[in-house]
């Protein structure tokens, strides 16, 4: 499958990738290296795995990150209370000794999280390591071992080693700097907010049934709302619930009634300063513009 072959099935699934993106995870699936996505929240960096995953026909495992996140959440814990009702029934029927210890502490007992779990399915999953950067820096050690080797490491039972490997992507928002480690491990791409014709394509992709003249100001109304200073700049799934809302509200151009239009911007802005900041007023400029 060639970059373009790989873009295509992605427009197929919904999802409109630029030429660099494109490419950029082609080389990652041709090489078997992970793929560091970085980029404002709302590009549709997430998207990509969950595209990927419907366009090899494969599961995706997602590992959600946050601070404090270890390895018992990320790799692996042992199903503790399995092991403590074995070793009542085993001293109940006078079994101790290792015969027990090798028992509990088998695979059998072992509860595999998403980094595990990616390593040892028969056909390769897309694992998403979703924020990698709101996880704190000594979480990403734990990464380093499965993103080199494939494998990990557990005292009670050695070394796993894939059974078959993973098709990697990571996203990071920017929020703090990652370690020069896992970036080497990594190839990488900076996901923007996409430009007036792949959004448009986006929505249409997306929203079949809008009519183009709403489309087009409905793209053009969001991008410039990026230009204003505001907390969150709305993403591209923003974009799209504005566009759903003004159709399930029979809207068909943005001008037509600005107190419907300043209704609909809560699928827009996120936050009360920005709420207060864009005005019936405002909104209705940056309608006229939009057009």
């Amino acid at each position: 499958m060639t970059w373009t072959d790989l873009q295509n099935a992605l427009g197929r699934q919904g999802y409109v990738a630029s030429d660099d993106l494109a490419v950029a995870l082609q080389l990652a699936l041709a090489l078997g290296r992970p793929l560091l996505l970085e980029g404002a929240a709302g590009v549709g960096k997430t998207e990509v795995a969950l595209t990927l995953a419907a366009v090899k026909g494969t599961q995706l495992l997602r590992l959600q990150c946050y601070e404090g996140l270890d390895a018992a959440q990320a790799i692996y814990e042992w199903n503790y209370q399995r092991q403590l009702l074995t070793i009542r029934a085993a001293a109940e029927d006078g079994e101790t000794g290792k015969a027990v210890e090798d028992r509990i502490f088998s695979r059998d007992f072992l509860l595999e999280r998403p980094l595990l779990a990616a390593i040892t399915q028969d056909v390769p999953p897309v694992l998403l390591i979703d924020e990698i950067d709101r996880a704190d820096e000594e979480f990403e050690a734990y990464l380093l071992e499965i993103l080199s080797d494939y494998q990990i490491s557990i005292p009670e039972l050695g070394t796993i080693t894939a059974t078959s490997k993973p098709m990697v992507i990571l996203t990071s928002n920017g929020t703090r700097d990652l370690s020069d480690a896992l970036r080497r491990r990594c190839l990488y791409t900076y996901v923007d907010y996409p430009d007036r014709e792949t959004e448009l394509a986006i929505l249409k992709a997306r929203c079949p049934d809008v009519e183009d003249h709403l489309a087009r100001q409905v793209i053009g109304f969001v991008q410039k709302l990026r230009e204003e200073e505001l907390d969150k700049t709305p993403g591209v799934a923003e974009m799209l619930d504005f566009a759903a809302a003004l159709m399930g509200l029979g809207i068909a151009d943005l001008t037509d009634n600005p107190v419907v239009l300043q209704s609909t911007l809560t699928t827009l802005l996120k936050t009360q300063n920005d709420q207060a900041q864009i005005t019936k007023e405002v909104a209705g400029r940056i309608a006229g513009r939009a057009a």
